[in-house]
This record gives structure tokens, C-alpha cells and sequence, in this order.
């Protein structure tokens, strides 16, 4: 029976170069077979751990599951009793061993790993300098390494029918809502395909409630960053092969606020969290506003603003929205241009790009130099936000802006920002309003988003998130 099952390995495995197996007779009597695969298994552990081992039982009639264990030193031995996990096993690193009674994995993965590097996306001058890596028992370990606690739970699923892609559901057990992990467990439970290669595919699913450019989903390479949602009741994902975790449920303001705010002064941080909020509105709005005041409302400007904009404008043919229509592009190509480049060289070169093209422009007469004025300014708001997708979506709502205030002036304006506001606070993450804490308005988590609150007045617990709402007692 032993040998069908080997030979069906065989079958399955056939033109797999590193598929290696290896047949070992012990006392002429019983056949044993030794299967892993060279790529992702440690050749040196399989020699040292289980080959040289399985001399000593030369002696033995029958080998049992004791006998393996106590003569190969493995971190891991288990027992399998069906064909999928003897395929699942055998491609997570682990050496196969079929006797003629049993089956037995035993861990000999390869180091495969690179080292713990610095964050390159959620850089912080005063925090931690440890990021997370495409192995995900390390990135486990790296949270608790901060979170010594038997109540963090890592719940384990398999996706992917191809690529078996381990997922680890991390939560307090004593502070998460519990409704919240099963949302999630079911959510994820529905998901049929062929391979989950990154994080990013999780996001997705979880995503798809809302048809928005916001995310509703915290993609972050950062340990703290998880700790500190562990630790206000949220739920983290962990995604095998990806740098990047999962943190829900998501609102509007942990998008707008940077971790590095932690690690700093209240009144500082205060400061700069306004002024985010304030470049937030700013960079959505200012080609509009500067459309809308010299086109449909010019008596909202004193006269000799107007004139200075009217003389500048003079010897440029386009209208003034194809004018920002057409930096607006530009600039968004050299961005990402910038992104694309070896960071050796990329900045330089859309720096060069943006100064030479705007002073061309101007030069010939095709741009004027208020409207290169105010798209730089534009982007110099956008470039305080680093999440990429929050940066779409400023994209998406900013040329929205430019086109109503092209049509209906400030009221064209004015009626945008209703439908943002109304887009926003309809959404929700894990069925939870996005734009808490604002609206639905809760002043505790107010105090940990878009505001900071001392650290011996930072209590309690969000109820909009948890059951259990005391988080310290107040110190004076």
C-alpha cells in the first residue's frame, strides 16, 4: 500500500527537478522511504537530522512514531493520515518519511529568509527600526517580541489551491470583539482560488463592500504599528511570502496620521495632525478654487489679484483648465517615474524633469506661472501622505473638484465636498461607520486618531471597536 503511495508521489512530482527520494531497508525485513524537496528543505538538516539517524534503527523490526521521534532531534513530527497533507507538508519544507505502517513529516526547512530590514514605506526618525519580512513566523515573532501575552491569539488558515499560502488571524481574546474575528473567518472562508502570492489579494476581498478609492484596509510593514492595533482591540492578518500586514477594522483617520506621532510631544504632534488634515482638504481643492475664482467667480478676489492673474494669462492659448489638466498629468508621470527608478538616481531625475518643464513652459508661453505655482503647491500637500492608495483617492476627488468648479464655479465646489462628505461617512470597514470618529462622533477614539491625548488620560478603549474599554487607570 506504502509503495502505491510512493509511486503516486513519484507520478505527481515527475519533471520537478528537485523532488528527491531515497529508499532505506532496515533489517532486510522493512522498507522505509525518505521524500523532500531539495529547494525549499535544508539538504544539510536531512543528512545530519534524519539520514545519519535512521542507522540506529538498524535493530528495530517495526519503527513506530516514538521511535522517529526520540532518534531525529526535528523542531517538528507529526503524524499525517491523508494524501493532501503529505503534499502540503512536503512543499512547506518538511521531509517526508513513509514506513509500512505510518506516515511522518518532520520540519527540515531551508534558510531562506533575508535578515530583519529597516522600514523603506512608514519611515520613523524616533521609533523602532524592524520591518517586517516575507516569513511569516518571523513577523510573528517580531509582534511578540513587544506582546508577551498567553491571551494573543494566531488563528492559522490554508488558501490558495495552488500555492497553500499560511494566514495567521492575530487577536486579543480578552479585548478584540469576537463577532469581529468571525466576520473576518467567514469573509476569508469564501475566498476559492488558485494562489494568494501577497497580502495585497486579502486586502481586496475584505474590500469589496465598498466601492470607493479609499482603503478600508491598514497595509503596514511596521510591528509597532500592529501592536498598538492588537492592543486597541483591532484584528490583524498575517499573509506567508508578504512583507506587509492586515490591520482592521480601518477608519479615515489612521490613514491620515503617520505612526512616528506615537513617539513624540502631545502639543507637537497636535500641530502636525492639523496641519495634515488641513493639506488633506488642501490638495483635493486648490486647482479647483483657483479654476472657480478667475473663470465664474473673479469678485471673490481683490481687483489688483485679478489683474496680475489676467496679465500673466495673456499670451497662454489654452483655457485655464487644460492648463491643470495638463500639469496635473505631468507631474503625476514624473511621480511616478520617481517611484519606478533605483532610488539612487529617481529623485534627482524628476526633480531635473519638474524644474526644465516648468520653466519651458513658461518660457513659451504655454503654461502661465500662477498655475505652476499653484500645482506645485498642490503636490507639495499631496507628498505628506505616504499610503499610496490614499494618494489615489486624493487623485480621483481632485480632478472631480477641477471638473465641477470648471462647470458651476464655487458652487461647483461647495456641492463636491458634500458628495465627499456623504461618500465617506457611507462606508464601512468590517460594517463599521469609516468616518468614526467624526461621524458617528466618539470622543475617545477622537483623542487616538485625528487628535493626541496625553498618555496618563489615554484610558480607555474605543466601545466602537471593543467590549472592553479600560486600558489603564488614570494617572496623575
Amino acid at each position: 500500500m506504502k509503495k502505491l503511495l510512493v509511486k503516486r508521489l513519484e507520478k505527481e512530482f515527475q519533471n520537478c527537478p528537485d523532488f528527491i527520494i531515497k529508499t532505506i531497508t532496515i533489517n532486510k525485513e522493512e522498507t522505509l522511504w525518505v521524500i523532500y524537496l531539495e529547494s525549499v528543505t535544508g539538504s544539510d538538516k536531512v543528512n545530519d537530522y534524519v539520514l545519519k539517524n535512521l542507522s540506529a534503527l538498524s535493530s528495530q523490526k517495526r519503527i513506530a512514531r516514538k521511535d522517529i521521534q526520540s532518534l531525529i532531534p526535528a523542531p517538528h513530527t507529526i503524524k499525517i493520515t491523508t494524501y493532501d497533507e503529505i503534499e502540503f507538508y512536503l512543499t512547506n519544507g518538511f521531509t517526508i518519511i513513509i514506513t509500512n505502517e505510518e506516515v511522518f513529516a518532520l520540519e527540515t526547512k531551508a534558510d531562506i529568509n533575508r535578515s530583519i530590514p529597516q522600514p523603506t514605506s512608514e519611515l520613523s526618525v524616533m521609533g523602532p527600526k524592524d520591518a517586517f519580512t516575507e516569513n511569516i513566523q518571523i513577523n510573528l515573532g517580531l509582534i511578540k517580541r513587544r506582546i508577551k501575552s498567553s491571551t494573543l491569539k494566531a488563528e492559522t488558515l490554508v488558501m490558495g489551491r495552488k500555492t497553500s499560502t499560511m494566514l495567521n488571524i492575530l487577536y486579543f481574546d480578552d479585548i478584540t470583539d469576537f463577532t469581529l474575528v468571525k466576520k473576518i473567518k467567514e469573509k476569508l472562508k469564501k475566498i476559492d482560488i488558485d494562489g494568494i502570492i501577497d497580502s495585497g489579494s486579502i486586502a481586496e476581498y475584505l474590500e469589496l463592500e465598498n466601492q470607493t478609492h479609499f482603503p478600508s484596509v491598514i497595509r503596514t510593514e511596521r510591528p509597532d504599528n500592529v501592536s498598538k492595533a492588537l492592543l486597541e482591540g483591532k484584528i490583524v492578518i498575517l499573509v506567508d511570502t508578504s512583507p506587509f500586514a492586515l490591520i482592521l477594522p480601518a477608519f479615515f483617520g489612521d490613514f491620515i496620521n503617520h505612526i512616528s506621532d506615537n513617539y513624540s510631544k502631545t502639543k507637537n504632534v497636535n500641530f502636525l495632525k492639523i496641519l495634515r488634515l488641513t493639506c488633506f482638504f488642501l490638495t483635493m481643492m486648490i486647482p479647483a478654487f483657483y479654476i472657480a475664482i478667475t473663470n465664474y467667480n473673479p469678485e471673490t478676489i481683490p481687483t489688483s489679484l485679478l489683474i496680475n492673474f489676467s496679465m500673466q494669462r495673456a499670451n497662454v492659448p489654452f483655457p485655464a483648465i487644460v492648463e491643470a489638466i495638463g500639469m496635473l498629468i505631468i507631474c503625476e508621470i514624473l511621480k511616478e517615474s520617481d517611484l519606478r527608478f533605483p532610488n539612487s538616481y529617481g529623485s534627482a531625475i524628476s526633480i531635473v524633469g519638474a524644474l526644465v518643464l516648468g520653466e519651458a513652459a513658461v518660457s513659451a508661453g504655454i503654461v502661465s506661472p500662477i498655475m505652476i505655482i499653484v500645482i506645485a503647491f498642490t503636490f507639495i500637500t499631496s507628498l505628506i501622505f505616504t499610503n499610496q492608495e490614499i494618494v489615489s483617492a486624493l487623485r480621483y476627488f481632485r480632478f472631480l473638484f477641477l471638473f465641477t468648479a470648471t462647470t458651476y464655479g464655487l458652487f461647483g465646489i461647495f456641492i463636491t465636498l458634500i458628495y465627499f462628505f456623504i461618500h465617506v461617512t457611507e462606508l464601512k470597514s468590517l460594517n463599521k461607520p469609516y468616518f468614526f470618529p467624526i461621524a458617528p462622533f466618539e470622543k475617545i477614539y477622537l483623542t487616538k486618531g485625528l487628535l493626541k491625548n496625553k498618555i496618563n488620560k489615554d484610558t480607555l478603549r474605543s466601545p466602537m471597536i471593543t467590549n472592553n474599554h479600560v486600558r489603564q487607570k488614570e494617572n496623575s
